[in-house]
């Protein structure tokens, strides 16, 4: 029985996003243009590689009970190391991207030391490190400095495509299956779990806990730099504010997976719903000519969804959570959140529908005849 329970618990992650998914298609699909054409979702799965690999990696860091927020900033640092590198030392480009993935690694490699050898909370330490490798990247480049004019072989890793396959999405593929393998088909991952969901119990039961903390860091630190490569051959550049905003919205496509933001419990597939569903949200809201600002709000709204829905299958399982010092300070309600994240979509829907009727009749009236004289001007 207590089986058959988990079991519910751990689909209803699932049940929840097909049910945000199936809510985007429906408005989007009606309100957006030419959203469910083949091209639209190439270009989905095109813009959202680099994202997609930060939110894979952040996994495990979450499972083990951390956060990283240095992700975007060490991107950018990673993105202007290479562009230096490539454009005003001269180096080869395999050889910069390979050094720039490297500076990833040990951007990594700091923050798993911080928090594994020195206990620092991994809060301190990758907020620490968010700053730090932002403006290391700024004061390379004085803020100003943005490299282009990259080698066509090199651009073709962001806007090459096999047919209509995006190149970059064969890493996306393979990242899902190296840490699919690693947290659900691994003794590493099962150590992950334990060591998320009761640090001092692994560390009694004699699991690696430091080794393991420094490892997901360093493989957050892998992928930000690999991401950031992506991201430069996609966009033609190298600038100080690549990977802005995408620790958020990494993390938010984690949890809505259904890993737990407190540790103990994750899926990768899980992550590429949430993932999915960021995606439809942004694009069906550009398509659809919605106000840019609402896809920040509904991110936050269901964010926030997901946290009240992990508390709420934390405390029915009596699960211990070592994050917080008592269940009763979340009194959040799940069902009025639910209602009012619904009632929330349903909303973006009538914006962004009405906005679609108001340009359609705009133009509709500036390309009317009865309007091609109207210019006069009045006696």
């Amino acid at each position: 029985m207590a089986s058959h329970s988990s079991t519910l618990a751990g689909l209803r992650p699932f049940a929840v996003l097909g049910a945000v998914i199936a809510l985007e298609l429906l408005i989007f699909g009606l309100a957006g243009t030419n959203f469910f054409s083949f091209a639209n979702a190439v270009e989905v799965l095109r813009l959202n590689v680099e994202l997609g690999l930060i939110a894979l990696a952040l996994t495990p860091v979450i499972v083990s009970g951390g956060i990283d927020l240095s992700v975007g900033s060490m991107m950018a640092l990673a993105a202007i190391t290479f562009g230096k590198l490539q454009h005003d030392a001269g180096v080869p480009w395999p050889i910069a991207a390979a050094l720039a993935i490297a500076v990833g690694v040990l951007g990594g490699a700091l923050n798993g030391l911080a928090v594994a050898r020195l206990k620092v909370p991994p809060l301190i330490v990758t907020l620490a490190t968010f700053s730090l490798f932002r403006g290391i990247a700024e004061g390379i480049t004085g803020g100003a400095v943005n490299y282009t004019n990259f080698p066509p072989a090199f651009l073709s890793i962001g806007q090459g495509a096999i047919g209509p396959w995006p190149m970059q999405a064969t890493l996306l593929v393979i990242a899902a299956i190296a840490f699919y393998v690693l947290l659900h088909r691994t003794t590493v991952g099962r150590s992950i779990e334990a060591i998320g969901f009761a640090p001092d119990g692994a560390r009694y039961a004699g699991l690696p806990v430091e080794r393991r903390l420094t490892t997901v860091y360093v493989l957050s630190g892998l992928c930000a730099g690999i991401a950031a490569i992506v991201y430069v051959a996609r966009v033609g550049q190298a600038k100080a504010d690549a990977g802005t905003g995408y620790e958020l919205s990494a993390i938010t496509a984690v949890v809505l997976g259904g890993t737990s933001i407190f540790g103990g419990r994750g899926s990768i597939v899980g992550t590429l719903l949430g993932l999915l569903a960021l995606a439809l949200l942004e694009n069906g809201l550009r398509l659809a000519d919605g106000p840019p600002e609402l896809a920040g709000i509904l991110k936050g709204l269901l964010l926030l969804l997901a946290i009240a829905a992990d508390q709420r299958r934390t405390r029915a399982t009596k699960a211990p959570v070592a994050s917080i010092e008592s269940t009763e300070e979340f009194e959040m309600k799940n069902g009025q959140l639910a209602v009012l994240c619904v009632t929330i979509l349903i909303a973006a829907g009538v914006i962004v529908l009405g906005n679609q009727m108001l340009i359609k009749n705009l133009r509709t009236e500036m390309s009317s005849p009865s309007n091609a004289g109207s210019g006069s001007p009045r006696a």
